[in-house]
C-alpha cells in the first residue's frame, strides 16, 4: 500500500480536489450553469439564497438601503439580523464581495463548490485523527462524505445547509479534543463558528457528533487520552459545557433568529409520513432522485467497507457492533416520528423531511474508516460485505426510484472496489487499487450530480436566471431610484421571491422563513398576493397602496413608470382610533388612506373613466375586461392572487370576466379623489426624512402636535421611538405626535440584547477558562520541549 504516513494536509488537499472535480464534472455533463445552457435557478436557490447574497454584496460595498439590523428594501422595511443568521452568517458568505455584482450567481455556485471541498478536507482530517490508515483511503472516504447524495441533490440548491456538512466532522473533532482533554479554548470557538454558520444543520451535526462521541468512549482505550483518570461521565459533562459555551458565544445572532421565527407568519404544518423502505434503500444507490426520500447515497466503497466490519474477526466485537449499530440506529431514527422530530428541532419541515441525512453519511464514512484503521478486510469479510451491499440493492429493486443507471453504476462500483481490495497491497498494485476506488468515487458522484441537475429542473419550481434583461431592469431601477423621497418598486413580472434585494429598489416583495406575520396580514388586508402559504409576498401594483407606501416609480410592462404623487414615508393622521380592517381590501385601503376613492360597480360595471380593479384571491387563469386581460394565480391556502388592474372603463356595458367561475370583488378607482386625498395628507407630512441603517428620523411641520404619526413601514416587533410607545395603525408603525415636532425611531431585533448578554457571559466563561488552563498548557508545552526528539 502507499505510504500511510503522508502529511494529513496532503490527504485533505486531495479530498478537496476530488470533491470539486466531481461536482464540476457532473454539472458539466448535465450542461448546467456555469458549464452549459441549463440554469440552476430553482426553488429557494433562486428565491432566497441568490438575492440574499446580492444584498450582502450591497451591504459589504456600502450600497444597501439599511444595515445589519434593518433592511429598507424588502417587505417595506423588515428585520435583517434574523435573515442574516439564517442565510448569510456562513464565514464563506463575505467572499461574494470578491465577484462583480452582476455575477452573484457565479459567486453562489463557487461558494457551494468551495464548501463541498472544505467538507471533504474536514472529514479527511478527522479520519486521520481517529485512527491509522492509508492516506489516500482517508482522502477518498473524506471526499465520499462531501459527495454524498444529500450534498449533491439537496445541499447544492440550499447552500446554507452546506455549512452543516462542514460542521459535522468539525464537531466530531471537538469531541475528540474533549475526550482527550485537549484544546479547551479552541473547542468552544469551533462550536460557535459552526452554530453561527448555520444553526439548523449545526444542531443536527451536534446530535450526530454526540452519538459518535458516545461510541468513541465505549470503543477506545481511555489510557490513550491525555487525562486517563477522568471517566466517561466527566468527559460527557465537559462536552456539554464546551457545547454550551460555544452556542452561548453565538447567542447574539441565534437568539434574534429564534425570536424572529416566533413573530413569523406560520408556514405549512404537516404530519411526518415515513418513506417506503424500498425507496429508502434505493436512495443508497447513485443516480437516484426524490424530494421526499433520504438522499443517502455515498460512494459504494463506504457501505462495502462498513459492512465488512460485521465479518472482521480481527476487530474487537464491541467496536464492530457499536459502529455498525450506530449506522443502523441513525438510519432507523429518520423513519420514526419521535426521532424525526428530534432531528428537526421538533417541527416537521415544509420541504424535504430528511434534512439530517448528511449525518448518516458521515457515520457511514467513519464506520468505513474504522474498518480501514484495522487493515483491509480479508476475502471472507469482503465476501460478507459484498453480500450485504447486494442484499440492500436487491431490496431497492421494487422502488420506482431505481434507474438503470443506478444499478449499472452501483454494480460497476461494487466490482471495482472489491477488485481493489483483493489486489496485492504494495507497489504498482497499490496504485491500481487507488485508481479503481478513486475512479468509482468520481464516476458515481459526477453521475449523481448530473442526474440530480436534470431532475430538479423537471420536478421543482424554476425561475429565469440572471441575464441581460435583468441587468437592464436593475440599471433602469437604479436610475429611477429616489430613496428616501420615494420608493422604487421592482414590480412585475417578478424574477424571484426577493426582487428588491436582487434587482434593487424598495418594495413589498419579500420571502423568508422570518416573513413577519403582521406584514403578511397587512398586505393581505390591502389586496396583496402571495405564495408559499403567505411567506412569499408579491409586489402589489395599485395606485392607492403606492401612495400609502411612498412608491413613486415602479417596473411595469418592460420599463420604469412614474406612479401618481406618493406620500412621504412619515405622515400625520388626525386624532382618532386606528383603522379596523374588514373583509374588503378596497374598503381597507380607504380606511388606511382616510378617504373614499373607490366607487362600487353599477349594474355589474364600473363608471366610465374609472380604473377597474379585480380582487379574486382564489382565481387562477386569465381575467378579462373587454380586450384587456390579466393573469391570476390564486387558490388559498397555498396561494393568493393579488388585486389587479384591468384598465380604465371605456364603455358603460363592459363587464369583468373572472376565470374559472371564482368569486371576486370589483373596485372602481377614481383617480381624482385619490389625488385630492394624497394632497391633503401631504400637507401634514414630514418636511425632512432620513432613514438610517437602524431606524428613521423625521421633522414634522408646525401645528402637528396632535394626532398620530404614521411611518410607511410594517409595525414589526423591535421598533423603539424614545420614550414614546409605538402602536399599529392598520399594520403600519405609528406613535403619538409630540410637541417636539421630531420623530426619532430605532430598530433593535427582538432578542438582540438578551443574545448579547448571553454572548458576553459565554465570553467571560471562556476567558476564565483560559486563565485557569494557561498554567497547565505551559506545563504541557514544557514537557513536550523536554522530551528527546526521535
Amino acid at each position: 500500500m502507499p505510504n500511510t504516513k503522508r502529511s494529513p494536509s496532503l490527504s485533505a488537499l486531495l479530498a478537496a480536489l476530488l470533491a470539486a472535480v466531481a461536482v464540476c464534472g457532473g454539472d458539466a455533463v448535465a450542461r448546467v450553469f456555469p458549464f452549459g445552457p441549463r440554469h440552476r435557478a430553482v426553488n429557494d436557490l433562486a428565491n432566497q439564497f441568490v438575492p440574499f447574497h446580492a444584498h450582502l454584496w450591497d451591504l459589504l460595498r456600502g450600497r444597501a438601503d439599511g444595515g445589519p439590523l434593518l433592511d429598507w428594501r424588502a417587505g417595506w422595511g423588515t428585520s435583517f439580523l434574523p435573515d442574516y443568521g439564517t442565510y448569510l452568517s456562513s464565514p464563506f458568505a463575505p467572499l461574494v464581495a470578491l465577484f462583480p455584482r452582476g455575477d452573484v450567481e457565479y459567486a453562489v455556485y463557487a461558494l457551494t463548490v468551495l464548501k463541498t471541498a472544505v467538507a471533504a478536507a474536514a472529514m479527511t482530517f478527522l479520519l486521520r485523527r481517529l485512527g491509522p490508515g492509508a492516506w489516500w483511503w482517508a482522502a477518498v472516504l473524506g471526499a465520499s462524505y462531501a459527495l454524498c447524495g444529500w450534498s449533491l441533490a439537496e445541499g447544492t440548491y440550499n447552500p446554507m445547509w452546506m455549512d452543516g456538512l462542514i460542521a459535522f466532522p468539525l464537531l466530531c473533532l471537538v469531541g475528540e479534543w474533549v475526550r482527550e482533554g485537549r484544546r479547551p479554548l479552541l473547542g468552544p470557538l469551533v462550536v460557535a463558528v459552526c452554530w453561527l454558520a448555520n444553526f439548523y444543520t449545526a444542531y443536527m451535526a451536534t446530535l450526530g457528533a454526540a452519538l459518535v462521541l458516545l461510541v468513541r468512549l465505549a470503543t477506545t482505550d481511555p489510557s490513550r487520552g491525555r487525562e486517563p483518570a477522568r471517566g466517561p461521565v466527566r468527559v460527557l459533562l465537559r462536552a456539554v459545557v464546551t457545547t454550551g459555551v460555544g452556542i452561548g458565544l453565538a447567542a447574539p445572532v441565534l437568539v434574534p433568529v429564534f425570536l424572529g421565527s416566533r413573530y413569523a407568519h406560520p408556514g405549512m404544518v404537516r404530519e411526518f409520513a415515513p418513506a417506503a423502505g424500498t425507496d429508502v434503500l434505493a436512495r443508497l444507490l447513485p443516480a437516484t432522485y426524490g424530494f421526499a426520500t433520504p438522499a443517502a447515497f455515498v460512494c459504494t466503497a463506504v457501505p462495502l467497507l462498513a459492512a465488512t466490519l460485521l465479518f472482521r474477526r480481527d476487530v474487537p466485537g464491541r467496536e464492530r457492533w457499536l459502529w455498525v449499530g450506530l449506522c443502523a440506529a441513525v438510519a432507523l431514527s429518520m423513519q420514526w416520528g419521535p426521532t424525526h422530530l428530534l432531528w428537526h428541532v421538533f417541527a416537521t419541515p415544509n420541504g424535504s423531511p430528511y434534512r439530517q441525512t448528511f449525518v448518516l453519511s458521515g457515520v457511514l464514512v467513519i464506520t468505513a474508516w474504522t474498518a480501514v484503521s484495522h487493515g483491509l478486510p480479508d476475502r471472507r469479510a469482503l465476501l460478507g460485505g459484498v453480500g450485504v451491499v447486494l442484499a440492500l440493492a436487491a431490496g431497492a429493486l421494487p422502488s420506482p426510484v431505481v434507474t438503470r443507471w443506478a444499478l449499472l453504476l452501483a454494480g460497476a462500483g461494487t466490482v471495482a472496489v472489491a477488485g481493489a481490495l483483493l489486489l496485492p497491497r504494495r507497489g504498482r498494485y497499490g496504485i491500481l487499487a487507488a485508481l479503481l476506488v478513486t475512479g468509482t468515487l468520481l464516476g458515481q458522484a459526477a453521475a449523481t450530480t448530473a442526474y440530480a441537475d436534470r431532475e430538479r429542473l423537471t420536478r421543482l419550481d424554476d425561475y429565469p436566471p440572471w441575464g441581460a434583461e435583468h441587468a437592464r431592469r436593475a440599471a433602469e431601477l437604479a436610475a429611477a431610484d429616489g430613496w428616501p423621497a420615494y420608493r422604487t418598486d421592482p414590480g412585475l413580472p417578478r424574477v424571484a421571491g426577493n426582487d428588491p434585494l436582487l434587482l434593487g429598489g424598495q418594495g413589498a416583495a419579500y420571502y423568508s422563513s422570518h416573513t413577519p406575520a403582521v406584514l403578511t396580514e397587512t398586505l393581505t388586508a390591502l389586496g396583496g398576493g402571495w405564495t408559499s402559504r403567505g411567506r412569499n409576498l408579491l409586489s402589489l401594483d395599485n395606485p392607492v397602496t403606492d401612495a400609502l407606501f411612498g412608491v413613486g416609480a415602479r417596473w411595469r410592462d418592460g420599463s420604469v413608470v412614474r406612479t401618481g404623487p406618493p406620500l412621504p414615508l412619515v405622515t400625520v393622521r388626525p386624532p382618532g382610533p386606528p383603522p379596523a380592517y374588514g373583509p374588503s381590501p378596497f374598503r381597507n385601503q380607504e380606511l388606511l388612506l382616510g378617504a373614499r376613492v373607490y366607487e362600487a360597480p353599477r349594474a355589474g360595471a364600473c363608471p366610465v373613466g374609472t380604473e377597474v380593479f379585480l380582487w379574486a384571491p382564489d382565481a387562477s387563469g386569465r381575467a378579462r375586461l373587454g380586450a384587456r386581460t390579466a393573469d391570476l394565480l390564486g387558490g388559498r391556502p397555498k396561494r393568493s392572487a393579488a388585486m389587479t388592474s384591468l384598465g380604465v372603463q371605456r364603455t358603460a356595458d363592459a363587464r369583468v370576466d373572472v376565470p374559472g367561475g371564482a368569486t371576486g370583488e370589483i373596485g372602481c378607482l377614481d383617480h381624482t379623489r385619490l389625488r385630492e386625498a394624497v394632497t391633503a395628507l401631504r400637507a401634514e407630512a414630514a418636511t425632512a426624512i432620513r432613514p438610517t441603517p437602524d431606524g428613521i428620523r423625521a421633522t414634522l411641520p408646525p401645528g402637528t402636535e396632535r394626532g398620530t404619526v404614521v411611518i410607511a413601514a410594517p409595525h414589526i416587533a423591535g421598533w423603539q421611538c424614545g420614550d414614546t410607545p409605538t402602536a399599529s395603525y392598520g399594520g403600519l408603525l405609528a406613535l403619538p405626535a409630540t410637541r417636539t415636532g421630531t420623530v426619532d425611531c430605532v430598530f433593535r431585533p427582538p432578542g438582540l440584547w438578551p443574545g448579547l448578554a448571553v454572548g458576553a457571559a459565554a465570553l467571560v466563561a471562556l476567558a476564565a477558562s483560559a486563565v485557569s488552563v494557561a498554567p497547565l498548557l505551559r506545563r504541557a508545552a514544557a514537557i513536550r520541549r523536554s522530551r528527546p526528539r526521535p
